[in-house]
């Protein structure tokens, strides 16, 4: 079972009902499997680097989804406030903007944060959620989900989100969309011990 349905405790026949807040990921994820050298797949060398072209492959992926997304909402959105739509509209804007900057710029590694800090993220139960709260990035009310996985980030208390939607845009970014702030800062490696500290030497390793 996925973690989906583990955390909802739903069965795969209640689970194919929920529709997808996001267009076909199924490659998105498959590549950074192989991108992402720090992930359960990861190759045996720990020294290794993800390949650009996965990287920028990975930003590419993302911003198609984010483009259908946009041109659903825009078709489906005559109804909603100007403001509203113009937000949403902005941020989508905001995150293909950057993401294609890591497309024609692909950096050495991902900079995005590991599965365990999405796994802490604070979940927001069902009866906390608002009629009118919906997902900043795809724009559908979240209680049109009947089993919504809603997130908030660390960075503002108002900064809701559904986890489906965040975690493309979180495994490649440490930031918030929304305002941009670093949400998760990779732990530096301690510095290399010095083996001639108290003067021996192995010669196992010579």
């Amino acid at each position: 079972m996925s973690g989906y349905e583990v955390e909802h405790n739903i069965r795969p026949a209640q689970q194919s009902s929920k529709p997808s807040r996001l267009p076909d990921m199924s490659t998105f994820f498959t590549t950074l499997e192989y991108a992402d050298t720090t992930g359960p797949r990861s190759p045996s060398n720990s020294h290794s680097i993800p390949i650009p072209d996965d990287i920028a492959a990975l930003h590419r992926l993302f911003i198609n989804a984010l483009q259908v997304i946009a041109a659903d909402h825009e078709s489906g959105s005559s109804g909603l406030e100007s403001s509203d739509e113009t937000g949403h509209s902005a941020l989508i804007s905001r995150m293909i903007e950057e993401l294609r900057i890591g497309a024609d710029e692909p950096p050495r590694e991902l900079k995005g944060v590991p599965d365990e800090f999405l796994a802490q993220l604070e979940r927001v139960p069902k009866a906390k959620l608002d009629k009118d709260n919906d997902c900043p990035i795809c724009g559908n009310p979240f209680l049109d989900d009947p089993y919504p996985l809603v997130v908030r980030l660390p960075c503002h208390k108002t900064h809701l989100v559904d986890l489906e939607c965040i975690t493309p845009w979180l495994k490649l970014n440490p930031t918030c969309p929304m305002d941009r702030k670093v949400i998760y800062e990779k732990k530096k490696p301690p510095p290399p011990a010095d083996d001639d500290e108290d003067g021996e030497y192995d010669d196992m390793y010579a």
